[in-house]
């Protein structure tokens, strides 16, 4: 399911909503999840699960079309960790 997909859907669930208004809910909470993430907080919704940012030290990496060393820098990158309510549905389903 892509953001399209999810805006439709909403629209589809919530019928006093016009695809507009659910376009811009959709918008508002992904930016919330972004501007919280990108200030280093962390995001949790319960029975969903929750989004943190994981920090990854500078390593030595390989070109994979030369091989030459090349250094990668640290980063954070965004993680997102399934709660239990998620994960059984899931695991229900095969």
């Amino acid at each position: 399911m892509n953001r399209s997909d999810l805006i439709a859907r909403l629209a589809e669930l919530q019928p006093q909503l016009q695809i507009k208004d659910a376009e811009l809910g959709t918008k508002v909470i992904i930016d919330a999840l972004s501007n919280t993430l990108s200030s280093g907080g962390r995001v949790e919704v319960r029975g969903f699960g929750s989004f943190s940012l994981n920090y990854r030290p500078p390593r030595t990496g390989r070109n994979p079309k030369t091989g030459a060393q090349v250094k990668v820098l640290a980063k954070y990158v965004p993680h997102f960790k399934a709660g239990k309510d998620l994960r059984e549905r899931v695991s229900e389903r095969k």
